[in-house]
């Protein structure tokens, strides 16, 4: 299965999903059963590591942060069976550049996998601080379990 997680900018939110979820199927053997991306729908950060405290944050939890970040393109829903989007703005700009229905099935909502939360988007937490952070990855921890089982993993 082929999975793209998706934020704005690819710095924050959807790396530390990324960077979960591979931690999350490395632990249950299932690195084999899944090719794992993350991209931004802004290109502003391309090229660029994860920011430096969700980095620093998410290796706290033993969670390492691989990718440098590149913009979401069109040909991304031919790649990718899911595409995993962080808030109501990412959707709309992922959806936006759909062809057809099947495309738009593609996208789900990380927060719709996160009902502890409360929330029905991922924050995002560039502007605020180390609490933030936590919770994006409390959030995208939730989320990447219960997506798994979701998907019959």
């Amino acid at each position: 299965m082929k999975v793209l997680f998706v934020c704005l900018g690819n710095i924050c939110r959807s790396p530390a999903a990324e960077g979960v979820f591979l931690h999350l199927i490395q632990e249950k053997g299932l690195s084999n059963s899944f090719e794992v991306d993350s991209a931004g729908t802004s290109s502003v950060h391309s090229g660029e590591r994860a920011d430096p405290r969700m980095r620093e944050h998410a290796l706290k939890r033993g969670i390492e942060l691989p990718s440098r970040a590149r913009q979401f393109k069109r040909e991304d829903f031919k790649h990718f069976d899911s595409i995993v989007v962080m808030d109501d703005s990412n959707y709309r700009n992922v959806v936006g550049l759909a062809e057809n229905n099947t495309d738009i099935e593609k996208v789900i909502k990380m927060a719709s996998f996160c009902p502890l939360s409360g929330e029905s988007e991922v924050p995002d937490p560039y502007y605020g601080g180390a609490a933030g952070f936590e919770k994006v990855l409390d959030m995208v921890t939730e989320g990447s379990e219960n997506l798994l089982t979701s998907w019959g993993f």
